[in-house]
This record gives structure tokens, sequence and C-alpha cells, in this order.
């Protein structure tokens, strides 16, 4: 029995399904480097690049060997502080 190529939908489905693996994956992480942390914001990689440049990043990040890292708590932190009193 052949087996026919697959079709534009499963392509399609299995191509979301990649995506979801590995959103599933970054869900776990604790520490996350600056364009991931610029995602979890919204906002770009060159911005938090520019303010740790000039010492106005809102958020402390971790230095491990060599690399920037954010604490996902901490950015979770700063944006609950955002929206201010209720």
């Amino acid at each position: 029995m052949k087996s026919s190529p697959p079709s534009a939908d499963l392509k399609t489905i299995l191509a979301e399904l990649q995506a979801l693996r590995q959103e599933i994956r970054g869900a776990g992480k604790r520490l996350l480097p600056i364009p991931e942390a610029a995602e979890y914001l919204g906002i770009s990689s060159r911005t938090i690049q520019n303010d740790l440049s000039r010492k106005v990043f809102p958020v402390k990040p971790v230095r491990y060997r060599g690399k920037v890292l954010f604490r996902r708590e901490d950015l979770d932190r700063y944006v609950d502080g955002l929206a201010g009193p209720e």
C-alpha cells in the first residue's frame, strides 16, 4: 500500500504541532535570554539592550557564563507592577 504525500492541511497541522512543542518547551524555562525576554514582554530586544547599557532597565538580569538572562518571575512582577494599584 502506497502512502500519498501529505495534504496541505496535514502539513499545516504538523507545523502547528511543532510550534506548540517549542512553546511548551519554552514555557518551562525559568531563565530567559534577551530575545525571549523581549518577546515575552512584547518589546524589542534592542530596547532591552539599550536600557541595560544605560542601566535603566527596570528588571535586574542574571549573568551566567557570559550570558544575560532574566528570571521569568521577575519579568512577571515587573509587568504586574505596571498596572498600578487597583
